[in-house]
């Protein structure tokens, strides 16, 4: 495609060097398309020129925003803007309730991939009713990927899911037999109290502090209403945030052990963990259904996880799964294994944590928030408040065009349960990000009072 041109880059008026506000500018003028995906970009010179700064500044800015997979440069022919399909912001409305990460897979991968999946996928036996538990080769792929990014597994250890939310739903059903209960923290992922309400469950809250669910409280929960099963979501917990450390998990899972519970260990977000403590499918792998997906960490286009229950569970498992859907979409797992060899998970997740550490200092300076629990990044940041001030604030919110995941999606109960998620991966470009915080910032600093 042509170069293309425009006049004059007017930079944002924020704090921050001078190639960050460049960068910035660069990505709106993407973000509202005036730059689209395959264009070329003007030379160095001609852009240093149009923003009115040093060509050395436009060198840094375009490095910081293909370092985000948002251009690619071209030996010999220039630098481009990949294909990211970010949503648009829609009607002027900044949307923070999603909490998927954007598009950054480059276009030729994504494709690649593709051509792979379908030459796979007509290779399959029985015109593509395979195994249940995905292919040997898909499941080989997959293990590999977790061998790489968060722990070991044999091939036998785990079942292919259409995403962790399926995954949820099976481990749940599996537990229901032992107890219809099942303890969390206060507020917890809305997806996992919809699997338990579909199935007659219901979930018990257990208090929780910095590092997650306080063992204490566990202790009491436990023996209290003999709930046997325990759902926790150990790094970049949502939508409280947290990241539970080594020590924390070995004293929850002494909790666990002594009242004979079950641990449902959701890691989807393990692609942001800082903290690097073994997962409890690790520490207590036979007490431990352990999920995770490529969802949060490559695209949720495929949904695409992993079941790896205790071993003694997996037949039941497996039968679960044949009367629910037989098993994973083919295609779309050989989607998903093609774009691992290829390299894409590896690109992608670096991407996703540096902007999200970006992301989340963003939110930390305009929210003026003393601490957060994960500064290294994470995709949303839970603000604690009270459950009528939440909803107030969320509707206010939205009528200035910022829309906030209803505070009540996530509420279990207990004292500590009120509060609003910002999901602060899910716009286009930091600029809509922090008008959107600059709305919620104001509002904060509101007289309680005046939010009606």
């Amino acid at each position: 495609m042509d170069t293309i041109l425009h006049d004059k880059i007017e930079l944002p008026e924020t704090d921050g060097p001078l190639h960050e506000r460049l960068a910035m500018a660069v990505e709106r003028l993407i973000g509202d398309r005036r730059y689209r995906p395959g264009d070329r970009l003007p030379t160095h010179r001609v852009l240093a020129r149009q923003a009115g700064v040093a060509i050395g500044t436009v060198t840094k800015a375009l490095d910081l925003l293909g370092s985000r997979g948002i251009l690619r440069g071209e030996v010999g022919r220039g630098t481009f803007v990949n294909d990211i399909r970010i949503a648009p912001v829609d009607g002027g409305t900044v949307d923070l309730s999603i909490n998927g990460p954007p598009q950054v897979i480059p276009e030729e991968m994504f494709k690649a991939a593709a051509d792979r999946a379908m030459r796979a996928s007509f290779a399959l036996p029985h015109g593509g009713y395979a195994d249940q538990r995905g292919t040997a080769a898909q499941r080989r792929v997959l293990v590999d990927w977790l061998a790489r990014t968060r722990l070991r597994l044999a091939e036998d250890d785990v079942i292919v899911t259409i995403g962790v939310q399926h995954g949820v739903h099976l481990a749940f059903q599996d537990r229901l037999d032992a107890s219809p209960l099942i303890a969390t923290e206060g507020a917890t992922y809305p997806g996992a109290i919809a699997a338990a309400r579909s199935l007659g469950m219901q979930m018990v809250p257990v208090r929780h502090d910095g590092e997650g669910m306080e063992p204490g409280d566990l202790d009491r929960v436990l023996a209290v209403t003999k709930a046997k099963t325990v759902y926790l979501t150990p790094v970049s917990h949502n939508p409280i945030g947290f990241e539970t450390g080594e020590e924390r998990r070995r004293d929850l899972l002494a909790v666990i052990d002594r009242h004979d519970a079950w641990i449902v260990e959701d890691d989807i977000y393990s692609v942001y963990s800082a903290r690097k403590a073994p997962t409890f499918k690790e520490l207590a792998p036979e007490r431990t259904y352990y999920l995770n997906s490529l969802s949060k960490c490559l695209t949720p286009l495929l949904r695409v996880g992993v079941i790896a229950p205790p071993q003694g569970r997996r037949s039941a498992i497996m039968r679960a799964l044949r009367a629910q859907v037989w098993g994973a979409p083919p295609y779309g797992v050989e989607m998903a294994c093609g774009l691992i060899e290829l390299g894409a998970d590896t690109i992608v997740s670096a991407i996703l944590r540096k902007e999200a550490k970006a992301r989340i200092g963003l939110a930390q300076s305009i929210l003026g928030l003393e601490s957060i629990p994960m500064p290294e990044g994470a995709p949303h940041l839970w603000l604690p408040m009270p459950a009528t001030r939440a909803e107030k604030l969320a509707r206010r919110a939205s009528e200035q065009g910022v829309r906030l995941t209803p505070p009540d999606a996530s509420f279990v109960g207990g004292e500590c349960a009120g509060g609003v998620r910002l999901s602060i991966m899910a716009t286009t470009s930091r600029d809509d990000l922090e008008r959107a915080l600059r709305v919620v910032a104001a509002l904060l600093d509101e007289p309680e009072e005046m939010i009606v």
